[in-house]
C-alpha cells in the first residue's frame, strides 16, 4: 500500500466517476456561478464485531488527501518526490463504504461492500439502515446512506481487502480506542461521515458492549466520550 512511485498530475479526461461542470443561476437578482462535481451516491457501513468487541475499519490510500499534503510549488513539478511526500501522508481510516453504481438496492450494495472490503457475510436482515445525509456539500452534495451491522467471527467467510486493484487493510479498534480517536486534536485522516458514524455508535450502541472501565476510559462511563487530561 505504501509502495508509491511515479506520482504526477495531469488534466482530467472524461471520467465515469467524476464530472466537473459549472452551475449558473440568478439569486436575489444577481447572476452567480458555482463549480460542481457530479459523483455517484454511496453507502457507508459501521461494522462492529460482537465476538471480540471491536469496530472494523478499512485503511486505504486516498489520492485527494495525499495531494493536499503537497505544497503548491511541488505540485507544479514534473513528478512528485515520494521521499519528501511518502504514501503514508495519504492513508485514511474509514468506514466500509462504496459507490452506488449497480442496479441493486442500497442494502444489497452495502452487503456486498462489507463482504468485499471486510470479509463478513452479513444477511440483509442484519443490515440496519440508520440515516442518509449529503456529503461534500460545497462541490458535490451526493447522498450517502449509513448502515449499522453487528457481526461475529463465524461470519468472516472471506479475507476482505477489496476486489480487483483495490488495496485495503482491515483495521480493528476497541471502544476506548474509538473514543481516543474522536477526541484527538487532529488532524484526523478520516472523513466527517466516518466521525459522525463513530459518534452515533458511541452514543447509541457502545454502552451495551462496555463490561469494565479502566485506565484512561474510566471517566467515560457516565458520558459520551473520555475526557483528555
Amino acid at each position: 500500500m505504501e509502495d508509491l512511485k511515479n506520482v504526477y498530475i495531469s488534466p482530467l479526461p472524461d471520467s465515469p466517476y467524476v464530472k466537473p461542470f459549472r452551475f449558473n443561476y440568478t439569486q436575489n437578482g444577481k447572476e452567480k456561478t458555482w463549480d460542481l462535481l457530479e459523483v455517484h451516491d454511496s453507502v457507508a457501513i459501521v461494522v462492529f464485531n460482537v465476538s471480540r468487541k471491536v469496530m472494523v475499519f478499512v485503511k486505504q490510500f486516498r489520492p485527494a488527501i495525499y495531494y493536499n499534503c503537497i505544497s503548491p510549488e511541488d505540485r507544479k513539478k514534473t513528478t512528485i518526490d515520494t521521499t519528501k511526500y511518502p504514501a503514508s501522508l495519504g492513508l485514511a481510516l474509514e468506514m466500509c463504504a462504496g459507490i452506488i453504481d449497480k442496479n441493486k438496492t442500497v442494502e444489497e450494495i452495502a452487503k456486498e461492500e462489507v463482504l468485499e472490503e471486510c470479509g463478513y457475510d452479513v444477511p440483509l436482515s442484519k443490515l440496519h439502515r440508520i440515516t442518509s445525509y449529503r456529503s461534500g456539500v460545497g462541490v458535490q452534495g451526493a447522498l450517502q446512506t449509513f448502515f449499522y451491522c453487528e457481526v461475529t467471527d463465524d461470519m468472516k467467510t472471506e479475507k476482505g481487502g477489496g476486489v480487483d486493484d483495490e488495496l485495503i487493510e482491515v483495521i480493528e479498534k476497541t471502544i476506548p480506542e474509538i473514543e481516543e480517536m474522536v477526541n484527538s486534536p487532529g488532524p484526523i485522516t478520516s472523513p466527517p461521515s466516518c466521525l459522525f458514524a463513530l459518534m452515533w455508535f458511541l452514543h447509541y450502541k457502545a454502552d451495551k458492549f462496555r463490561k469494565t472501565f479502566g485506565g484512561h476510559c474510566a471517566e467515560c462511563k457516565n458520558g459520551l466520550l473520555a475526557s483528555k487530561p
